[in-house]
């Protein structure tokens, strides 16, 4: 059983503590965080080390790592800490759940997280650093590049090209064969039919009141 460090002491890092410790051969063994956001020794019941002082404490030899980092920033401070962690000598794992139907011949990356009831169809190729919170289908021979978050419940459809540090929303849908440019954030329930630019943004329609009470519906 490999000892792992968390980077992070949050909802994710929290969920990633249960996810290694439940369904895999990982044993988390301590947390850490920049000194400046390192508001307590320990999290978790286990020890809150400085990043600063990780190295030094969890030399990387003896200890892999995983970064379990949000979105912010369009997924620009995950990246930031998975470049650092990484200079530091730190292989990062990658968690696959084992409720993930996952039928590509290509694993992904380092440090991904793939949550349960993901489907992921052969030729699918995922990058470094990705998140696919639970629920998703990956079309087949589509690609998903480095750092990007998928939440729950998207449809990509088949031989779609995903391009680095995207967020995709909940319920959104991609059709086949098309590119998402790098940086895209895709709101919410939107539908992609087309190609997108780089640094773009599309949000789905949301829905309105209208002026009546739920009493006053025949349901």
């Amino acid at each position: 059983m490999a000892k792992l460090v968390v980077f992070g002491a949050g909802d994710i890092a929290r969920l990633a503590h249960f996810y290694f410790s439940t369904d895999s051969q990982h044993e988390v063994v301590a947390f850490t965080v920049d000194a400046e956001y390192r508001t307590a020794e320990d999290f978790l019941g286990l020890p809150l080390v400085p990043a600063e002082e990780i190295a030094a404490r969890y030399p990387p030899r003896d200890f892999k790592m995983f970064v379990a980092v949000s979105y912010a920033g369009m997924n620009r401070v995950r990246a930031e800490k998975y470049v650092q962690m990484k200079a530091l000598g730190y292989e990062l794992v990658s968690y696959i759940s084992s409720r993930c139907s996952y039928l590509s011949q290509d694993q992904p990356g380092d440090n991904c997280f793939i949550l349960e009831d993901n489907t992921i169809q052969p030729f699918v190729r995922i990058g470094h650093d990705v998140t696919l919170w639970s629920g998703n289908h990956i079309g087949h021979d589509s690609t998903i590049g480095d750092h990007c978050f998928i939440s729950s419940h998207v449809v990509v459809s088949g031989h779609v090209d995903i391009g680095p540090s995207c967020f995709i929303g909940v319920n959104a849908t991609l059709r086949n064969s098309i590119a998402i440019g790098e940086r895209t954030l895709i709101g919410a329930g939107a539908v992609i039919m087309k190609n997108t630019r780089p640094g773009s943004v599309y949000t789905g329609p949301r829905a309105e009141r209208i002026p009546r009470t739920s009493d006053q519906m025949d349901l």
